[in-house]
């Protein structure tokens, strides 16, 4: 029983670390840009987008496909970042242990 027990307060300090590691990356402002910085997103550590600039000069109507591509090239880029940070979150938290292949965490 003392192993149950202490596997039990293993896992509620991980959780605890878990959580942690969600409120951290919440808080983070991960920016990617495109277009030689003319058109920039910010996402949060968890993916949600938080803000978009555009340079004025691209609004012109002409450039309209242009723009859009460069906003998904943008995002893209942020997206990588934070993928990139939730990883390295995670490996402070699990102590590099390797998760199973498909899993997720903490999203």
């Amino acid at each position: 029983m003392k192993n149950l027990a202490g596997l039990m307060k293993q896992a509620s300090q991980m959780q605890k670390k878990m959580e942690e590691m969600q409120a951290r990356l919440d808080s983070l402002a991960i920016e990617g840009e495109s277009g030689a910085g003319m058109v920039r997103v910010t996402l949060s550590g968890k993916g949600e987008l938080r803000a978009v600039r555009i340079d004025p000069r691209l609004a012109d109507p002409a450039e309209m496909e242009m723009l859009q591509d460069l906003l998904v090239a943008a995002h893209a880029e942020a997206r990588r970042k934070m993928e990139a940070t939730a990883a390295e979150e995670m490996q402070k938290v699990t102590g590099g242990l390797s998760l199973p292949p498909g899993m997720k965490l903490p999203f």
